[in-house]
């Protein structure tokens, strides 16, 4: 049930281009539990969607709470083309839920709000590193490999990622 820490300071295997997809929402009523419930559930079950489709391009994902209201999810994928796919398919979950949500937000009179904000980042342009933790983050979706494979320094994993994004 719990990850267990890889020992010392580690990287994410990510190789390219990322794509960083956040989402989220916030509890503007609590009371109002019917406006913001649906909106809330609907996260776990695309998640769960994607997950059992291992083409749809989602590499992971991870549920994080910003407080009693906020609520969010940050999703690494392997490229915008298959990010946008899914949000577009006709037979996919997404579709039904956003159809739904803009429903909410017509008559919700603000009592829950939604966001999301979409990240392309570039190779050399991310470094990330992890000290005795279990993967996490752009880890977990994309594997962990020791720090010293990708440089000594800050400096030296982005100019070497740079450097691969130039051949």
């Amino acid at each position: 049930m719990f990850a267990k820490p890889n020992p010392g300071r580690t990287t994410a295997a990510a190789e390219g281009e990322v794509v960083l997809f956040l989402l989220g929402m916030r509890i503007n009523h609590f009371w109002a539990v019917h406006r913001w419930l649906p909106v809330a559930v609907s996260m776990p079950v695309l998640l769960r969607e994607l997950s059992r489709d291992k083409e749809s391009g989602l590499l992971g994902s991870q549920l994080l709470s910003g407080s009693p209201r906020t609520y969010y999810v940050v999703q690494y994928w392997e490229s915008k083309e298959k990010l946008l796919a899914y949000a577009a398919a006709p037979e996919r979950l997404h579709r039904r839920a956003w159809a739904m949500i803009n429903r909410y937000e017509q008559t919700s009179r603000q009592h829950v709000g939604i966001w999301h904000e979409t990240y392309i980042v570039q190779p050399g342009s991310y470094e990330s590193i992890y000290g005795d933790m279990p993967p996490y983050g752009l880890a977990a979706a994309t594997g962990v490999l020791p720090i010293e494979r990708r440089g000594a320094s800050a400096r030296e994993r982005l100019a070497r990622a740079a450097r691969k994004r130039e051949e």
